[in-house]
């Protein structure tokens, strides 16, 4: 199984410390990495990777954790396929590793998960926003995004708020992240908003004449379309809505985050989409990006790589308050942490699932670039509890 450049320059790094400051095991934090460097879930896993490894690297040149763990990283490509991301949490696990790192994504982080809580090793998903995630895949998981019934909460909320009354949500049953616009559904009926109808597709579908034709007919007619297609189905299914004529607000959600929506021209100018922050003049997010340009040369092109770097602040945090690699007590403490500082926002467990309470971010695409919508607080009452499948 490929192990991926980042693993290996970590893994080097930290031998090399090591040697010159005579690091003993115990003084190691060994993290492992099942993550999508290559296939459809590479354009989340990528970027969040980049930024986790950034915060590795300054950990480790300020002396480690609290000044006493040094950090390893062993990151190994499981080619966004479910069946390799257990293989590769296996692996991983059976190395010793004290924490684990799941795909940004809920489906092939279920294996990794059980396998995770069977050893008793916390595992975090970057991008995961699936609430079923920490439920179904046991005490030891963690999720680091926004909740898909929060992010539904929010723009739910603003649909309403904007004057929008008769929605048509599109979903897939395909994966947990795509049935998101289900949540939506009930939010915004819940405020008095009527779902005129609601259709589904398959993951990778490119035709999407059929539910274009459903919109069309509806009366009166709809002018809210919700849906948590990503890509390649969000950029088919926007252009071909477009081109049918309809005018209605589409609102997606944090899987259009991506280069490839803002160079959609005018078929994507208006979207709405919540995600997890957005680099306002002077803020500690705006700061990340300027130095993620320097160490990468180029710009970070999604929110992604914040929620990596955010990721590794969040253990950090729980071996600070645990003062220990040791995985039940890296789980426990992290399940208490509190407004633990990201770049993003502020992030807290405590009270929670293993879903963490944090910011959720509107944007609007406006002549191919983000503009920031707002950051509201969705009511506690009106988020949905999660849907089991």
């Amino acid at each position: 199984m490929r192990k991926t450049s980042l693993g290996l320059l970590a893994a080097t790094a930290l031998a090399a410390a090591g040697i010159a400051t005579g690091a003993s095991a115990q003084d190691v934090l060994k993290i492992g990495a099942a993550s999508a460097q290559t296939g459809g879930l590479a354009p989340y896993d990528g970027p969040a990777m980049e930024g986790f490894k950034m915060a590795v690297d300054e950990i480790n040149a300020a002396g480690g954790i609290g000044g006493k763990y040094m950090i390893e990283l062993e990151i190994i490509d499981i080619r966004s396929d479910a069946a390799q991301t257990a293989i590769a949490a296996q692996e991983l696990l059976d190395g010793g590793i004290n924490v684990l790192i799941t795909p940004s994504d809920a489906d092939p982080s279920f294996a990794a998960a059980a396998l995770a809580t069977e050893a008793q090793v916390p595992a975090f998903s970057p991008g995961a926003s699936s609430p079923t995630l920490p439920l179904m895949g046991g005490d030891y998981m963690f999720a680091n995004f926004p909740g898909d019934n929060v992010q539904a909460t929010v723009s739910a909320s603003w649909a309403i708020e904007q004057g929008f009354k008769n929605a048509y949500i599109l979903y897939s049953p395909d994966t947990q992240y795509t049935t998101l616009p289900l949540y939506f559904s009930d939010v915004f009926a819940a405020l008095g908003g009527t779902v005129a109808g609601q259709g589904t597709y398959v993951i990778g579908q490119q035709d999407f004449s059929a539910e274009i034709t459903k919109i069309k007919a509806l009366d009166p007619p709809v002018d809210v379309v919700m849906t948590a297609a990503y890509e390649p189905d969000f950029p088919a299914f926007v252009r071909q809505l477009r081109a049918a004529g309809i005018t209605a607000q589409v609102i997606g959600s944090d899987g259009i985050d991506s280069p490839t929506t803002f160079s959609l021209g005018d078929a994507a100018e208006g979207v709405v989409f919540t995600t997890a922050g957005h680099p306002t003049p002077g803020s500690d997010l705006e700061a990340f990006f300027a130095k993620f340009e320097e160490v990468y040369g180029r710009p970070a092109d999604t929110i992604f790589a914040a929620v990596g770097y955010d990721l590794m602040k969040v253990i950090e945090a729980g071996v600070l308050a645990a003062d220990s690699v040791e995985g039940a007590a890296i789980r426990d403490a992290v399940a208490e942490l509190e407004d633990v500082k990201g770049v993003t926002s502020a992030i807290t467990y405590k009270g929670t699932t293993g879903m963490p309470v944090r910011q959720v971010t509107l944007i609007r695409v406006k002549d191919g670039e983000r503009e920031l919508v707002g950051q509201p607080s969705p009511d506690p009452a009106l988020v949905p509890a999660p849907r089991m499948q």
